[in-house]
């Protein structure tokens, strides 16, 4: 069984480290990581919490196919109440961290109260200890993790931690692990920068068990194949990484660019999977070196660049020189189509810089685009950026006021705070293209009707792994949907939604979805959990995780008005492309959501809803 039925619980103030039991009731209905966790988060956090006091919790959650042969089995989550949007927020990673600490033998860690200084959680195996982390406040999440092995003398340990943006506050600051992984969206890091929390040292040797082995082999190994054979998750991934799509949506019409006033971008080709694989004229060599991959992933769609050491970014800082985390598509998107920046080695510094700080780079470069827009139209000037030309498509302004930010520095102090806040302090709200203070993602509505919806309702903010609609809309996964159309899409959304929620809360990736369904997941689940789990059990502990999320935000103050998309995007047609003349129809479809989801006009879950689902 790969619950190892064991919680830490992390008391900050009195400095205990105490060992609990997991409550299996909950874990029958909430499976794991996403889901189990928040039922832990919002049974002990009162809703109206400041998201960075005190007595907001940060917990740590596996699932419980983390560590196992399924494939995609490195994930891991931070579940807390977001510093960026007040609303729950549950930021998923990668990489080899999670799975360490399910080796360990800790299935969540709850963190509570505020450390009186820099502490750092040191565990090895079944022994945890707080120990003092002033000597790495003020380091970088790079020099933090080598420092952690050094003092361990372990090269084996595997480091979760917060850079320089957690400690300075900046609100979309994220929990950063094997030097290029995150949890990066809704100001996670910030969250554990403000109890004090520098890091997590992990250790585990213990092994995860699960409950029938060879069911579960057989189940794991019918997944791999079936991932393997396909297009998407067997060639387009392992290949080009997600930036096999910055050609795509750039083509559909649907890549914002220069804060989202327009849906395609010149430079699309430039800053592209298809550009990093190639020779760049400076020095002959390629931006991407290889792929690589989390840990028990077949798909391998992680990116390992090496930049031109003689580019403006890093000449002279031998520290860039080397093989690092290179750009996805998400990543360059904000950078550079957002912000009109089309220099793929300036693009793969900032991204560096947020690796390296621990930083979201969505909302970074969607922020930066803002401030672009608004020293455009002169809403800000010289006098208060400090002398950086934030003017669209200026890359050394990018690279200086990203490193800014990263630090908690000048007009990087503006940035940090978020689209939302620093548009509001300069009078132009409307800039700000975000839903419940997080910016959204690579996917312009407009050109794909159902990510209008998507990041409308999505619990934690402008998400578009809540509900991947690309999947079906452009790429034809399950089956083909006309993008341009609103019909439908709120089934497909919710659907989405709900499988999502299941895949998330087993300890998977989602990338696996481009392959396989939930008939394919539920056999490992059963092989490896006690209980009988099949496709349909999956999906309604996804719907009941969904409307626990939603019923959390309500409480917080969360309502249908919160549900809403920046007018540029309903009211500004799309003036090139597939969809121009096209605005996104919100209005249309959320009220069939509400619907479909047994939620009241006001957008709230039904009574009858709430005792369905046993919430």
């Amino acid at each position: 069984m790969a619950w190892t039925k064991n919680v830490l619980r992390v008391n900050l103030t009195s400095g205990t480290c105490t060992k609990e039991p997991l409550n299996m009731d909950w874990a029958k209905k909430y499976i794991g990581q996403r889901g189990l966790a928040t039922k832990y988060y919002v049974e002990e956090c009162d809703p109206k919490v400041d998201a960075l006091s005190p007595e907001n919790k940060l917990i740590i959650a596996t699932g419980p196919l983390t560590g196992t042969a399924a494939p995609t089995s490195g994930r891991w989550s931070v579940i807390t109440k977001g510093a960026l949007t007040g609303a729950i927020a549950c930021s998923n990673s990668g990489g080899f961290f999670g799975a360490e600490l399910k080796n360990a033998g800790w299935d969540m860690i709850i963190f509570e109260g505020k450390s009186a200084g820099p502490v750092y959680l040191d565990i090895n195996n079944d022994k945890a200890e707080l120990k003092d982390a002033t000597a790495l406040w003020g380091k970088s999440v790079w020099d933090t993790e080598d420092a952690l092995r050094e003092i361990r003398g372990d090269n084996d340990i595997r480091c979760a931690s917060i850079g320089q943006a957690g400690e300075a506050q900046v609100l979309f600051a994220g929990v950063v692990n094997d030097k290029d992984r995150a949890a990066g969206r809704s100001g996670v890091g910030a969250v554990m920068g403000s109890k004090n929390l520098k890091a997590i040292a992990c250790r585990g040797t213990v092994g995860v068990q699960v409950g029938d082995p060879m069911k579960f082999m057989m189940a794991a190994g019918a997944c791999n194949q079936i991932l393997a054979d396909n297009a998407v998750t067997g060639e387009g991934l392992p290949t080009f990484g997600t930036q096999v799509l910055m050609n795509v949506i750039n083509e559909t019409g649907a890549l914002p660019t220069h804060n989202s006033a327009d849906v395609q971008f010149d430079g699309a080709s430039k800053i592209g999977g298809e550009a990093m694989a190639a020779p760049r004229e400076s020095d002959g060599k390629a931006n991407l070196v290889s792929n690589a991959a989390c840990f028990g992933c077949p798909i391998s769609c992680q990116r390992v660049s090496q930049m031109d050491p003689e580019h403006f970014a890093v000449k002279g800082q031998p520290k860039y020189h080397g093989k690092e985390g290179g750009l996805e598509y998400e990543a360059a998107w904000a950078l550079g189509a957002a912000t009109g920046v089309s220099d793929l080695e300036a693009l793969t510094y900032c991204n560096y810089i947020c690796n390296e700080y621990g930083m979201d780079p969505i909302s970074l470069g969607s922020t930066v685009a803002a401030a672009m827009e608004l020293y455009k139209i002169g809403a800000i000037t010289d006098a208060d950026t400090g002398g950086i030309a934030l003017e669209f498509g200026n890359a050394e302004a990018l690279c200086k006021i990203c490193d800014q930010t990263g630090r908690g520095e000048g007009f990087g102090k503006e940035i940090g705070q978020g689209s939302r806040r620093m548009t509001e302090k300069y009078g132009h709200p409307e800039l700000s293209m975000t839903v419940k203070s997080q910016e959204f993602p690579a996917y312009d509505p407009r050109g794909i009707q159902g990510m209008g919806l998507t990041y409308a309702t999505s619990n934690r903010g402008a998400c578009h792994l809540r509900s991947y609609t690309v999947a079906s809309e452009i790429l034809g996964i399950p089956e083909k949907t006309d993008p341009l159309t609103s019909d439908g899409k709120a089934g497909l959304v919710k659907a989405f939604q709900d499988a999502t929620a299941a895949v998330d809360s087993m300890g998977l990736c989602v990338f696996t979805t481009f392959a396989l369904t939930l008939d394919d997941f539920a056999p490992m689940v059963d092989a490896d959990l006690d209980g009988d789990w099949t496709a349909e059990t999956l999906l309604e502990a996804g719907e009941r995780i969904w409307n626990l999320e939603r019923k959390f935000n309500n409480d917080a103050g969360f309502t249908a008005a919160d549900d809403k998309l920046p007018e540029r995007l309903l009211k500004e047609a799309a003036k090139t492309g597939p969809a121009k003349g096209k605005v996104s129809e919100l209005g249309k479809m959320l009220p069939e959501y509400y619907e479909l989801r047994g939620w009241t006009p006001e957008g709230v879950p039904s009574n009858e809803t709430l005792s369905r689902l046993d919430l």
